[in-house]
Order: structure tokens, then C-alpha cells, then sequence
């Protein structure tokens, strides 16, 4: 039998509710999230991912979550057929089915959008038009986007013929809703309620206050069957396919230094939903508290604890792209961990430079769009020059344009105050012009654990 590393998911097969001492009571479908190997063969210690609880559970009685393919085919919109006309639209949904149903363009309002459903052999066509940023059929119900509207009528008539029962997909799309619903369940029905699956239960969500805006959306604090949660919310209907992928690539990431996915619900747009962090991001962090309560031994722990979670993406041949203080986030209990897989690819495609972050974005990576575990080795060393100024600007008083032009022309930043001599060595190991000079990321961790020993037993800690 496989052995499960820490941090790995899994599904119960069966209830165990009449537990031995020591055991963790669950419901078959509950999650649990492996901490170790237990005290025997095929036991695990596993904390219950509902009810906080830990304890030893047995590897017979669980399967691993599935992890999801990232697949281009993958749509949120499986339904959606871009600029068909009316009569293409019927022709689309034949045989006649009750509840059958597509969303298109509207040829004759630019800009609208046409819901078109089937019922007693009759094909219905909505006008769905654009009001103060919103989506509406009926002036009455509003939704900020597509995949809102098609869930709201999925449970509700209201003044459409029928409730959406089955969607006509668009030739070439995989339906991402039926993938994030299936990792446990075989046979799902459409539409989708509660599932042991990566799809989660908008039901048991409670929304909090908000806790960041981002680029694509807001987080929030939040909770999933009592435990606290963040939710991010991508409500534009490009942007929640985009950030598909981002989903796609989380669940198949199980490490202590790596934010960890709980799931994701399909309302407005899509929320992501991950462990709450409760110290919120390292910059931040480093910024409020400063010298006079983190020590330099604290800050090589935190500048250990990203290297390991990258050094895990490096085993895996993810490229994270985005690395820098502002996505590392802090636990409660000082865990510093790695987030924002947003930009995050298996392979060095091209990247939209208007969204690269230029003062952590590694020359070749600007230049010739060549992105590796090596530019993430980059982007490390301007994190490390993070952590050591507590969180200042990195390239202080220079514009971007001038960091990219002086960069190009060899200029790397000075040490930070009271910088470990042997920590800003590591720093312009990491901005090495040629990436190849550079060292990998379990180089690093050596490195950095020998200046922690070498902290640590001079401060007698």
C-alpha cells in the first residue's frame, strides 16, 4: 500500500463512529488531512478537516482525494456557445429534452447575452440584458455573471419556463463543475449540491468581513462547517475560468509550507476556499512587529519555512512565477506558508508582462519569457531581501523601469540592515545572471539550516 505523505487528504469509505481509544470519529464522505505515520502499519494520526479533531485512523477505511487534471477543455461554462444565432441555438438542442439548455450571444443586442431553453418541444430564448454591472432576465433577480445566473435557475423557475435540468455542452468542453463534484462520487446528477468532492457546499459557508481586494477579486474571512476559513472571490466569468487552473493545480499540492485548498464553490463566479491564515502575509507581519520583537533567528526560520514549501514545488516541476513576502502568509501558530498560485504553470509559456511583478521577475524571464524553478530562485532572493529589511520595498526610490534597466546592466541591491553576512551571499547567489549559476532550492534549505544552527546555538535557543 502507498504510504501518504503529511498534508494528504482523504475521504472516508464508511462511517467509524463506535471509535477505539485513540481513533478519530468521521462519516464516510468526510475529509480528513493525514499528520503522520501512527503507531502501526497503514495507521495514521489525521486531523478531521470539520470537526478540528485528532487522532489515528486506519488507511483501509480511506481513499485519497483525487487530485484534478489541469485540462485546457476544462470549462466553468460548458454551456455557454459564444455568438450562435437563434435558430443554431434550437438546432442545438435537438432532441428535445425538458430542462435542456444553452447560453449565447445575442447577434441583435452586442454586448447581451440569450438564455435558451427547452421544454415540452419548444425552444425558449431570454434576453439577458446588462443593468448597473449586472446580469438580469426579469429586472427583479440580479447576478454578476453567467455562472451565478445558471446556478440561481438551476434551483429556481422563477420567470423562466422551467428550471435548468440538464446543460448542452459546447463541442470540445469538459464540464469543470462535473470534475469538481466527481473525485469521489461516480455518477453525480446535474446540478450539483453536496459532495465529498473538490465542489463544496455553498449552504455551509458563512461569509465574514473582507480581508483583502485583490487584482481579481476580494478575500474574506469565512467558515465551512465550523472551521474559519479565506474566501476568494473571482467574480468575473473570464477570470474564475483563468483561475480554473490555479484550483487544478492546488489540489494536487499537499505540503506543511503550502496554503492549503479545501475546495471551491461556483457562486458568484467562484469562491476558493483555503485555510484561514491569521497572521495574514509576511510583509505585513514584518512591517507591524519589526526588530524589537523578531529576532534574526525568526526571520531564517521563516526564510526556511518558504524555501521548503518551494523546494516541494521544485520536486513537483512547478514554476510559481509570483514569489515574493506579499504571498507568503503566517499562520497562528507562526507557520510561515507559501500562497497565490495564481500565475503558477507546469511549463514556461508566455506570460503577459503587464502582469508580471517586475521587481521580483527574474532578466530572462522579462526578456525572453523563460521561466524556471531558477527565476523562482530569483524571485527568492528579492523575498530574502524582504524578510532581512522587514519588509521594506525591495529596489527602494527606484522605479520599475529603472530596476529593468539597471538590473539588465548588473546592479543588485545592498545588504539590509544588520543582514547575516552569509544570508546576503545567498541573495546575489540567487541573482546570478545566468540562471544556471544559480542555486536550486534544496541547495538553499542546506544552506539556510546550517546559518539557523549557527543562530541558534549562539543565542542559546
Amino acid at each position: 500500500m502507498k504510504t501518504w505523505p503529511p498534508g494528504t487528504q482523504c475521504i472516508a469509505k464508511s462511517d467509524n463512529i463506535k471509535c477505539k481509544t485513540g481513533e478519530v470519529a468521521y462519516l464516510k464522505g468526510d475529509i480528513l488531512t493525514i499528520l503522520e505515520l501512527g503507531m502501526g502499519k497503514a495507521v495514521y494520526r489525521a486531523r478531521h478537516n470539520r470537526t478540528g479533531e485528532e487522532g489515528l485512523i486506519s488507511a483501509s477505511n480511506v481513499r485519497e482525494r483525487e487530485a484534478l487534471r489541469v485540462d485546457p477543455n476544462l470549462s466553468l461554462m460548458p454551456w455557454f456557445h459564444g455568438k450562435i444565432s437563434g435558430p443554431e441555438a434550437v438546432s442545438k438542442l435537438r432532441p428535445v429534452e425538458d430542462g435542456l439548455f444553452l447560453v449565447r450571444e445575442s447577434i441583435r443586442h452586442p454586448g447581451d447575452y440569450v438564455l435558451c431553453v427547452s421544454l415540452k418541444q419548444e425552444v425558449f430564448h431570454y434576453h439577458i440584458i446588462y443593468k448597473d454591472s449586472k446580469l438580469t432576465i426579469d429586472n427583479k433577480n440580479y447576478f454578476y455573471n453567467l455562472i451565478d445566473m445558471v446556478q440561481f435557475y438551476s434551483k429556481n423557475k422563477g420567470v423562466i419556463a422551467t428550471t435548468l435540468q440538464k446543460p448542452k455542452k459546447k463541442d470540445g468542453t469538459k464540464s469543470a463543475a462535473l470534475q469538481l463534484y466527481k473525485s469521489n462520487c461516480p455518477t453525480p446528477q446535474w446540478p450539483f449540491s453536496l459532495t465529498p468532492g473538490w465542489l463544496l457546499d455553498l449552504a455551509n459557508l458563512t461569509l465574514g468581513e473582507s480581508i483583502g481586494v485583490g487584482e481579481f477579486g476580494d478575500v474574506y474571512e469565512g467558515e465551512y462547517l465550523g472551521r474559519k476559513v479565506a474566501v476568494k472571490n473571482i467574480k468575473s466569468d473570464v477570470t474564475s475560468q483563468a483561475f480554473l487552473e490555479e484550483t487544478c493545480v492546488m489540489t494536487k499540492l499537499q505540503h506543511k509550507n503550502l496554503v492549503q485548498l479545501l475546495g471551491v464553490i461556483l457562486h458568484n463566479g467562484l469562491y476558493i476556499i483555503t485555510e484561514f491564515m491569521a497572521k495574514g502575509n509576511l510583509v505585513n507581519f514584518l512591517r507591524s512587529r519589526g526588530r524589537s520583537v523578531i529576532t534574526t533567528t525568526g526571520l531564517l526560520h521563516y526564510a526556511l519555512e518558504v524555501c521548503h514549501g518551494m523546494e516541494y514545488l521544485e520536486s513537483k516541476r512547478l514554476v510559481h512565477r509570483d514569489l515574493a513576502a506579499r504571498n507568503v502568509l503566517i499562520s497562528e501558530d507562526n507557520v510561515a506558508k507559501v500562497s497565490d498560485f495564481g500565475l503558477a504553470k507546469t511549463d514556461s509559456q508566455t506570460t503577459n508582462n503587464a502582469k508580471l511583478p517586475i521587481k521580483w521577475t527574474a532578466p530572462e524571464a522579462l526578456t525572453s519569457k523563460k521561466f524556471s524553478t531558477r527565476s523562482d530562485v530569483w524571485s527568492y532572493g528579492v523575498l530574502l531581501w524582504e524578510i532581512f529589511s522587514y519588509g521594506r520595498q525591495p529596489y527602494p526610490k527606484m522605479s520599475v523601469e529603472e530596476v529593468k534597466e539597471r538590473v539588465e546592466q548588473g546592479y543588485r541591491m545592498g545588504a539590509p540592515e544588520d543582514c547575516p553576512p552569509d544570508v546576503y551571499a545567498l541573495m546575489k547567489a540567487c541573482w546570478e545572471k545566468d540562471p544556471k549559476l544559480r542555486p536550486l532550492f534544496h541547495k538553499l534549505r542546506g544552506y539556510l539550516e546550517i546559518e539557523l544552527s549557527k543562530h541558534e546555538a549562539g543565542s542559546g535557543s
